[in-house]
């Protein structure tokens, strides 16, 4: 075990004074994982000899605290007063006597100098906080502060410099490692993430993984790609890729999405799921060469905006484009060579067309699944009338999914025009609306009617799907509903709507079928 330690001391002792690099990570990933063949962690995170089982963390965790407020400090309450509070009761000479358990007494040396025996200088210089710490109870937590103090190349100082890590989420880390306790931020969670790997503290970072996923939303998903990536979490990549495949346009023009790295820039612009019109992965690719151009303290001119997305140009797609899009957007913006622009004119509109150095190829996106509630339809007897009310139905999936609109039911007594107001409500929150019309046939077939946007929509939460119709008044009605239903690897349960004042509920009536982007397959 000795050599175990030796080897930790020298990946993560030396650099406590920079930031961690990929491999680093990727090492401090392979321990957390159990992907070592020689080494498994015990729920403390410290190695267990003799060990050569990989171990992958318990999907049990303790709580974690998700407030919804500004951030505030690590524990809950300002730092000043914490500390005072510390103070105050330690120097009681008989404190421990107050302390019934090993935990309470633990988190009464939480960032106390009291017996502190090593303190860390943390954060950027200018701005840093000198923390007191136990070596024992860091060691007993944590295998690379074992092999810091305790190791074959154990460090002797009394103070270290950590400049790579926030203050905030290294009390963060301590507060676990003294009490038990995890209490995340949003504003700090990635920051919490990051000193969990160096450290290697499983728990915490898969806690931190865990606040992220249920966090995750179109507006913040490609900057958690960004970092997912940084921190080699494929669930969270996961997860953030399907947010970035259904919810494409809305992803694209988050604030975040010039703040992501190249490579992360390289691999939306070559993906082939994501669902959205050429154009606007366009503006969003110039959207980023003008931030880096910013970065890099450069002219956002046409020429460096080019020299900065280099080979991720070329991973756009412009002859997907109409020819309408093509010469009113890119060929007019400087950012392509006289020779590339009349290339590309000539493969719209010439018979013989010229070799491209773009994909000529459009995307093949999200493939839309449809969760059909009845087993068949009826007209003429027990006829379904619309007077202006209220078809509603509530639901809930056990996956992540994206609503993308209702198939309804139209005319029975011939071809009609329809005009429909369709909302996604939850909570009495409308997430989506939209007024609009389709044409029925006078067939049983189902009507599609869409949302401007696919809608997140969370496991386990109920939701209420309305709409309201007004055209020929006798319409066909689903019967022999079902309150469980499959639809591809994703279970849909529904519950009748105390909004629905015509008459649809579970067993029949109006919103046969849920249109949704959504896993295809287990594997996925």
């Amino acid at each position: 075990m000795s050599n175990f330690y030796n080897k930790v001391s020298l990946a993560y002792t030396k650099p406590m004074n920079k930031r961690m690099t990929l491999q680093e990570i990727s090492q401090a990933n392979q321990w957390i994982n159990g992907e070592n063949d020689t080494l498994s962690v015990n729920s403390y995170g410290m190695p267990q000899s003799g060990s050569t089982v990989s171990q992958r963390e318990s999907s049990s965790f303790l709580p974690v605290t998700q407030p919804a407020s500004a951030p505030a400090s690590p524990v809950g309450s300002p730092v000043s007063q914490l500390l005072s509070d510390l103070s105050n009761i330690t120097l009681d000479p008989n404190w421990q006597a107050i302390k019934s358990t090993v935990r309470e007494r633990n988190a009464a040396m939480f960032n106390n100098d009291l017996m502190a025996d090593i303190y860390f200088v943390v954060g950027n210089p200018g701005h840093t906080q000198r923390i007191p710490s136990h070596k024992y109870i860091l060691a007993t937590g944590s295998s690379v502060f074992y092999a810091m103090f305790y190791g074959g190349l154990a460090d002797t100082k009394e103070e270290i410099e950590v400049p790579d890590v926030e203050p905030t989420a290294f009390l963060t880390l301590l507060r676990y490692l003294y009490c038990d306790e995890i209490q995340l931020e949003p504003d700090t969670v990635l920051a919490t993430l990051y000193v969990a790997k160096k450290y290697i503290v499983p728990h915490l970072a898969r806690a931190c993984v865990n606040y992220l996923e249920t966090s995750l939303t179109a507006k913040n998903a490609c900057l958690l790609l960004s970092q997912s990536r940084l921190f080699e979490e494929p669930e969270l990549m996961q997860r953030c890729w399907e947010v970035i495949d259904a919810q494409a346009e809305i992803a694209l023009h988050s604030d975040g999405f010039v703040d992501i790295d190249a490579d992360t820039l390289q691999s939306v612009l070559g993906r082939e799921t994501i669902n959205c019109k050429e154009t606007i992965l366009w503006e969003a690719a110039m959207n980023w060469a003008s931030a880096e151009c910013s970065r890099r303290e450069i002219e956002p001119t046409p020429s460096n905006k080019r020299q900065v997305l280099d080979s991720a140009l070329y991973l756009l797609r412009l002859p997907a484009m109409s020819l309408e899009e093509f010469a009113n957007g890119p060929a007019q913006m400087g950012m392509l060579t006289l020779e590339e622009t009349v290339d590309l004119f000539l493969h719209y509109t010439a018979s013989n067309k010229p070799r491209l150095t773009y994909p000529t190829k459009p995307r093949i996106g999200l493939k839309p699944q449809t969760c059909h509630r009845f087993q068949s339809c009826a007209y003429r007897s027990n006829q379904w009338r619309y007077r202006g009310r209220c078809d509603s139905i509530q639901f809930s999936v056990d996956r992540r999914v994206f609503i993308v609109g209702f198939g309804l039911y139209g005319s029975s007594t011939g071809a009609s025009d329809y005009t429909v107001k369709i909302e996604l409500k939850r909570l009495g929150h409308i997430l989506a609306e939209n007024n609009t019309k389709f044409f029925s046939d006078g067939s049983s077939n189902t009507f599609h009617v869409y949302f401007a946007h696919p809608v997140q929509v969370d496991p386990e939460l109920f939701y209420t799907a309305s709409a309201i119709l007004d055209g020929a008044e006798l319409s066909y009605f689903g019967q022999e509903g079902l309150s469980e239903i499959n639809a591809g690897c994703v279970t849909f349960q529904f519950q009748c709507s105390s909004e629905s004042t015509n008459g649809t509920g579970v067993q029949g009536g109006q919103i046969p079928e849920l249109i949704f982007y959504g896993p295809i397959s287990e594997n996925h």
